[in-house]
């Protein structure tokens, strides 16, 4: 559908709100590592034993992953600003509580709750893009940028949550997103256009959001608990029976709603479904690699919570690198070969980043793995996002962002728990003096999974349509005026 071209006026004033969104998505990004960097200290001031120390980070991605869809459609139905705002007024509270938790529990339903506000945060930030810049060289500059700032937050969230946690304790990488979230919300009230007024009244689906959220739950407690548990254990094998139960139940409930929180008719289009199969790739496998980094890192070399975020310098610039070739790749010889591209890279860097996981090694040995794999990271991002909107209508781009957004949680949930129980295989029987080699040993073999897992995205990828002829960005349409 083509636009006549903005006016220089309207230009900026999209720069603006391009600024804003990236920068929400900064904070969103910038929570992941942040917490990462802090968990033994979490762990060890408010008593989790080293296996449920993962709740922390798989309460926020369970549920936010649960409520992305619910999210998304909340975003078409009540509008993109109302819920953007809404969304990080929430982040922003339960970031509060995170850092007054005194207990295990407390800090689990503060960042379950962190959770629902991403959830919210995400779609709603990307349908805004998507709505607001052409389908197109200027979307896809767009989505470079949002992205660029994504691995932006995850450097600073490694490097911030060291400092903070090294000089004011663990509560402070909670504090942190209060102020944040608090002025990118007061800013976006008067930088993001007012949403359309008169919108038609219809339900949200929430059947479909609890089922969706509590079936991913119990699915990641039992992976969680299964190596503590035994995965025989009635807790475990009831969590799974249940999950596997409201999975079905979902299903039923969506394909019999009249406005359902996830229409499967979206899965129609081939781009939107593809997309949504390597985001839950992407994250099941370079989506994990920062935990068992820091694992290594921490747990057999001893680095500093500050030394952890200093490390993670070179792989974050090195995504944020790949995200702008991503865009650059992604215009000029489509998305589809970006993709081919940048998981091919991700698979002989993170082969090689494989050999770092010694207890002897140095961190030299991580460099070169830790650049291609991050180059080929950051390609991925980009060009999974572009798929993911691409043939999507403007009125459904927040339940499909929801879709993919979903996909990425969730994978990230499942691939954390399921590399974790790898990981940790035969280590609880090892003798103290041999704990070191063994967790390397543990990284060693996730990190060649996860190699192999990206083998599965090339793969995945080649069912998205072959592209048309190419588009040249002067020709590129923009959005009408706002």
């Amino acid at each position: 559908m083509s636009q006549s071209p903005a006016p220089s006026g309207n230009r900026k004033r999209l720069g603006w709100i391009l600024t804003l969104l990236a920068l929400a998505q900064l904070i969103y990004a910038l929570d992941l590592n942040i917490v990462f960097v802090a968990l033994p200290e979490i762990g060890s001031h408010l008593g989790f034993p080293g296996q449920t120390q993962q709740l922390v980070v798989s309460a926020y991605v369970v549920f936010a992953g649960g409520f992305l869809l619910f999210g998304g459609r909340a975003a078409d139905l009540l509008g993109r600003r109302r819920v953007f705002v809404l969304a990080l007024a929430l982040y922003g509270v339960a970031s509060l509580a995170g850092g007054l938790a005194t207990t295990p529990v407390t800090i689990i339903v503060a960042r379950a709750v962190q959770g629902v506000g991403g959830a919210l945060l995400l779609p709603s930030t990307l349908s805004l893009i998507n709505n607001l810049f052409a389908e197109g060289p200027q979307r896809n500059r767009a989505l470079a940028i949002w992205g660029g700032a994504g691995a932006s937050g995850l450097t600073i969230g490694a490097l911030l949550g060291g400092l903070l946690t090294e000089s004011f304790g663990w509560p402070a990488v909670f504090y942190v997103n209060v102020p944040l979230a608090g002025l990118v919300a007061l800013a976006a009230l008067f930088v993001i256009p007012r949403d359309p007024a008169g919108r038609e009244r219809r339900r949200f689906d929430l059947p479909g959001a609890l089922s969706a959220t509590a079936g991913s739950t119990l699915l990641v407690f039992a992976l969680v608990e299964g190596p503590e548990l035994g995965w025989g254990s009635p807790p475990v094998v009831g969590a799974l029976a249940l999950a596997v139960v409201l999975s079905v139940a979902f299903v039923v409930i969506e394909s019999r709603s009249a406005d359902p929180l996830m229409p499967f008719r979206l899965f129609r289009n081939r781009s939107l479904t593809v997309g949504m199969t390597v985001t839950f790739v992407y994250m099941a496998t370079f989506g994990v690699l920062p935990y068992f980094l820091t694992v290594l890192m921490q747990s057999v070399h001893g680095y500093s919570a500050l030394q952890t975020g200093l490390a993670f310098l070179v792989p974050s610039v090195a995504i944020a690198t790949g995200t702008q070739l991503g865009e650059r790749l992604a215009t000029r010889i489509g998305t589809r070969t970006t993709l081919l591209i940048g998981f091919a890279v991700g698979v002989v860097g993170t082969a090689a980043l494989a050999l770092g996981f010694d207890a002897e090694a140095g961190y030299g040995l991580l460099v070169p793995g830790l650049v291609v794999s991050g180059v080929g990271q950051g390609v991925v991002w980009t060009a999974m996002w572009i798929a993911g909107a691409t043939g999507v209508a403007d009125h459904e781009q927040g339940v499909a962002n929801g879709m993919v957004s979903t996909a990425l949680n969730i994978g990230n949930a499942i691939g954390l728990a399921v590399f974790t129980v790898v990981a940790d295989l035969g280590v609880d029987e090892v003798a103290p003096e041999a704990l070191r080699a063994a967790t390397a040993d543990g990284g060693f073999l996730v990190v060649l999974l996860t190699a192999a897992g990206m083998v599965a995205g090339l793969l995945v990828t080649l069912g998205l349509p072959r592209p048309a002829r190419a588009v040249s960005p002067a020709a590129a349409p923009e959005r009408a005026p706002l």
